[in-house]
């Protein structure tokens, strides 16, 4: 039996970090210029979102296609491959003038982007179960640091008039030059061959669908913060633009500090708890956030949402990734896509309620889907 050296787990763990950490400063990178991009092709609001809703479409495609790539020839191989085709599509939106040709850019780049997005996750299991203790979460807490760092280099590029060209194109180049370059570190998933003899393994499909569902709930969840939370400042409790980002802020500041100690929670309390408590705490923290009328309790309200939020996805990843470690990119692209499904509909369906009530009474949504969570977090107990 081959032993392997403790070295290339762990240096597969960095490059993982650092494919999570260039997956989020791309995407964002991405996010920041959309304004801009939007005025460049000409384009109005509603075509930009109906554009946008292609993205995600063809992002929840390639992460059905990725998951089955991932069993067949590897997440070793497909990580950096797909690693290079998102920064290759990433210079396509700064090119684009007009609404087609950003629409086709889009295409790719969503595909891409969702088939690293399976990838990397199932090589994030891979790289965990080499370790003694939980280490997904601090994963998707380097990719909330991407997105940081590409605010802050967005706002400085913009601000200094750089063509979203140059800036899209360098960021595209340097997500390819990094894929190849860490591509070397990344390991394979072991097939021991008792494995083999045991036969297939069965897994329920409630299972998977349950957490699928809880995915769907907790990452609609997160979404509706990412867009509504500042809004809710603003509109509810009528406080200024620079307040009202605070709400936001205390959201993401907790759900990145919360994902940094996500690891030693489950090694401690286990998945089931993480989950469980994990939204009972965000539906607490919603609540508060809804409900006060003053600005120091929403705020903490928001950041209780982020805390509790913290945990749950990168937990459910890991659970999705080890039902069968023979289709482990199958399963995990399943309870991935329909999360993704999850982030992209709770704006939209946020947005369509508040023609009827208000906001905070419209965030009753993701409230009772966080309650859902917690009804539901034993799942992560069930045996293949």
């Amino acid at each position: 039996m081959t032993v392997v050296s403790p070295a290339r787990p762990r240096a597969a763990r960095v490059a993982t970090w650092v494919y999570f950490t260039m997956n989020g400063f791309a995407v964002g990178l991405w996010l920041v210029h959309i304004p801009v991009v939007e005025r460049t092709t000409g384009i109005s609001h509603s075509v930009l979102g109906a554009l946008l809703l292609l993205l995600g479409g063809s992002a929840f495609i390639g992460m059905q296609i990725g998951g089955a790539l991932a069993d067949k020839i590897g997440q070793r191989k497909l990580v950096p491959t797909a690693g290079v085709l998102t920064g290759v599509a990433l210079i396509g939106p700064g090119l684009a003038h007009e609404w087609w040709a950003l629409g086709l850019a889009l295409l790719l780049f969503g595909f891409a982007n969702g088939t690293l997005d399976v990838a990397m996750n199932a090589q994030a299991v891979v790289v965990e179960r080499a370790y003694p203790r939980p280490i997904m979460a601090a994963f998707h807490a380097m990719w909330s640091i991407g997105g940081a760092a590409a605010s802050v280099v967005g706002a400085a590029v913009l601000g200094a008039g750089v063509p979203t060209a140059v800036t899209l194109g360098v960021c595209g180049a340097l997500v390819v030059v990094v894929s190849l370059a860490t591509a070397p570190l990344l390991i394979e998933a072991d097939r021991p061959e008792e494995h083999e003899k045991a036969g297939k393994v069965t897994v329920p499909a409630r299972i998977v669908w349950l957490l699928g569902a809880i995915a769907f709930a907790m990452m609609l969840a997160e979404g509706v913060a990412n867009d509504w939370a500042a809004l809710e400042f603003k509109d509810v409790l009528g406080t200024s633009a620079s307040t009202a980002a605070f709400a936001y802020g205390s959201f993401a500041v907790a759900m990145t500090v919360g994902r940094f100690l996500t690891d030693r929670v489950t090694a401690r309390v286990g998945p089931v708890a993480v989950v469980r408590y994990g939204a009972a705490m965000a539906a607490v923290g919603l609540a508060i956030a809804s409900a006060s009328p003053w600005v120091p309790l929403c705020l903490v309200g928001w950041a209780l949402y982020g805390l509790g939020l913290a945990g749950g996805v990168p937990v459910l990843f890991t659970a999705a990734g080890n039902l069968d470690p023979r289709s482990s990119g199958a399963l995990m692209a399943r309870v991935v896509g329909l999360g993704y499904v999850g982030m992209l509909a709770g704006p939209a369906v946020i947005g369509g309620l508040t023609h009827w009530m208000p906001l905070n009474v419209a965030f009753v949504v993701p409230l009772v889907l966080c309650v859902f969570a917690a009804v539901f977090g034993s799942v992560l107990r069930s045996p293949r």
